[in-house]
């Protein structure tokens, strides 16, 4: 079976006799596809702990902040839109290439960044790479890997993001000039993974349509509208916080809870994301409803405790909301996509699919950028805590909705 699998890959490759002898097993697609989306996710994030110092070198205000999120989320959506199925029709490895070259020049944009609009510009041309890569990769992923993709794909992203924050925590605390190191040390990354592209098998072959894949298809089936409805309250509460935690967490740590070291806002989110994580993992078994039931209270439990700790200004606190919410994050995420996708066709999941994503990232980017406005009108610490109140309010609509369908 292996054997016959590695001469479908290789044929599918349409590789030269001279090439054929580099390109390897199927099972090294699964690992670099790992390696890659992580690498994408991990990109994305490390911006967060370095907000603080663009925010002190350039002036911004939290307003500017999230805009720069803002704007990276919408072009993330807007390449997923239209290029996210762009690799069923050339092959997962021209589009990943495109993924990864994008994130190699964002990188060098990041970088010499100087002022707000070239920051903004790099943000726009990540969320652009993130949203070509991660579907080719994942794509790849569940080709090479039938089994235990979906487990990979639904951890990758939560991963990718915990080691961005975290690691770009460690190098603004320890290492000289961290507005370039960071970015230098992801272009070798990258730059690695480009030329292991090349090494890997292609996993699908070539069809026609390419250009018909490119126009956006958002179609929420009728049997689906139910469930989307009763899923959206925790897919806004989920994302937004998302969203909050990526752009003006690190901005809330400093200023309204007096911590100056810049990695504490880094390690909160990569605390948030850690848990998500391992709670995919270890609950995705659980029944749909029941995961929305639990991931919900969570939530609502994580997120108090750590508005908690911006009122008493306690690390620790604000650190176990984090895990709570991270907890609640991971439940309810995948809670959602249980009960959404089952109602629907197999031909009608990319269109649903679509709509989901189109909901999740307006609430990833929005609310913050609303946040942001609001902050030199009602202070930092007062849009926290409403914020924060919103997403409890949320959270807890989706668990009484996710109660009645128990019963």
């Amino acid at each position: 079976m292996q054997g016959s699998a590695e001469k479908t890959c290789v044929s599918n490759a349409q590789a030269s006799p001279a090439r054929a002898g580099w390109v390897l097993k199927p099972s090294a697609m699964t690992a670099f596809s790992f390696a890659g989306a992580a690498l994408v996710a991990a990109s994305s994030s490390a911006v967060t702990p370095l907000y603080r110092l663009y925010q002190q070198s350039m002036h911004l205000s939290p307003l500017m902040i999230t805009l720069v999120f803002a704007v990276y989320a919408i072009s993330l959506l807007a390449a997923l839109l239209t290029v996210g199925g762009l690799s069923d029709y050339v092959g997962r490895r021209p589009v990943i290439l495109g993924g990864l070259l994008l994130n190699a020049i964002a990188m060098v944009l990041f970088s010499y960044a100087s002022d707000v609009g070239q920051l903004i510009f790099a943000r726009a041309v990540q969320g652009l790479c993130v949203g070509t890569a991660t579907t080719a990769l994942g794509a790849a992923i569940l080709d090479t890997d039938r089994k235990r993709g979906p487990l990979i794909n639904s951890v990758t992203a939560f991963l990718g993001l915990m080691v961005g924050a975290l690691g770009a925590a460690a190098l603004v605390t320890f290492a000289p000039d961290p507005l370039h190191l960071v970015y230098e040390v992801l272009f070798a990354l990258t730059a690695v993974m480009i030329v292991l592209l090349f090494m890997m098998p292609e996993t699908v072959s070539r069809k026609s349509g390419a250009l018909a894949s490119l126009r956006p298809h958002v179609r929420v089936p009728s049997q689906s509208r139910a469930a989307l409805l009763r899923v959206a309250p925790a897919t806004v509460a989920t994302w937004a916080l998302g969203g909050f935690s990526l752009s003006l967490m690190p901005t809330v740590v400093a200023t309204t809870m007096g911590v100056s070291a810049p990695w504490v806002g880094g390690v909160v989110v990569a605390t948030l994301m850690l848990a998500a994580a391992l709670t995919v993992a270890a609950l995705r078994q659980l029944p749909a409803q029941r995961l929305l039931v639990i991931g919900t209270a969570a939530l609502s439990l994580g997120v108090f405790v750590s508005l908690l700790g911006i009122w008493q200004h306690s690390v620790a606190m604000l650190f176990a909301g984090s895990v709570i919410a991270g907890f609640g994050f991971g439940a309810s995420f995948a809670g959602s996509l249980s009960t959404l996708l089952p109602t629907a066709e197999a031909h009608q999941r990319a269109g649903l699919l679509a709509a989901f994503y189109v909901l999740s990232y307006l609430a990833f980017s929005l609310p913050a950028l609303a946040a942001g406005v609001a902050v030199p009108y009602a202070g930092l610490a007062v849009v926290a805590y409403v914020y924060g109140a919103v997403v409890i309010v949320l959270a807890i609509m989706s668990m009484i909705a996710s109660l009645r369908g128990e019963r």
